[in-house]
């Protein structure tokens, strides 16, 4: 396990599985929320998910199962890679409770063992914000291309690259073009009593722009098929968030 990827694991082991129940309520209260209608947990991936019964589909850095259970109950054959045991915890009993079924991988996605893995997918599913934990976005492209079926699919929503250049109050930080690895606050630490916050671990980060994002995907061998940006959960009049589908 690299250093980066030592660091993340230290941080997302610590207190995850609290931040899930204070989110999301406990496993057995979430899990009945997603039985009531799992397509609408997809969110607004629904369109690109419409048909995955019997698919295989590899959820990277699925942390709590939030998706992965829901794809579950759909019909697919889920396999979660994460590398906390924390969200490990909550996606199991959240499984558990929705009476249906995952794998779920606890470890390095770098490491993925690609004897047993290794185009073994017919749909990757990242989401959530994953991109920036990894620090060669080449290598973990190519990754993702060979754990993936020829004419396999990967759905791909990450943070929109020009939030690098806003701060919290929405000024400007010319930071687009930083290469740098970074240290930062692990996502869900602002939801804990201000009086705790010290004591969390950071997170070691590396933020892409937009073209290093496409190239990767084309290096790596993917074919570009559609490319949505999406406004912030408050409307905000700014690309939030993006959505890549793209095919081997």
């Amino acid at each position: 396990m690299n250093e980066q990827s030592a660091t993340n694991k230290v941080a997302w082991e610590y207190r995850a599985y609290e931040f899930w129940v204070k989110r999301d309520g406990h496993p057995k209260e979430k899990a009945k929320k997603i039985m009531k209608n799992p397509r609408t947990s997809l969110k607004k991936h629904q369109a690109f998910l419409e048909m995955v019964k019997g698919k295989k589909i590899a959820n990277l850095c699925g942390s709590n199962g939030r998706k992965a259970v829901p794809l579950a109950l759909l019909g697919a054959d889920v396999t979660i890679f994460d590398i906390s045991k924390e969200n490990e915890r909550y996606a199991k009993a959240l499984a558990y409770y929705a009476n249906t079924s995952i794998n779920y991988i606890v470890g390095d996605v770098c490491e993925i063992d690609l004897q047993t893995y290794g185009e073994a997918f017919d749909i990757l599913y990242l989401e959530g914000g994953v991109l920036h934990y990894f620090h060669d976005i080449d290598h973990f492209m190519s990754l993702l291309s060979s754990l993936l079926k020829k004419d396999g699919t990967m759905i791909l929503s990450d943070y929109h690259p020009l939030l690098k250049c806003l701060n919290e109050d929405f000024t400007v930080k010319l930071a687009y073009f930083d290469t740098e690895l970074q240290t930062g606050d692990i996502a869900y630490k602002q939801f804990f009593p201000e009086e705790e916050q010290d004591d969390f671990p950071d997170v070691s980060i590396r933020l892409y722009t937009l073209s290093e994002i496409i190239n990767s995907l084309i290096t790596a061998g993917f074919k570009l098929e559609r490319f949505d940006e999406h406004r912030g959960w408050k409307k905000e009049n700014i690309p939030w968030e993006f959505t890549i589908i793209a095919r081997k």
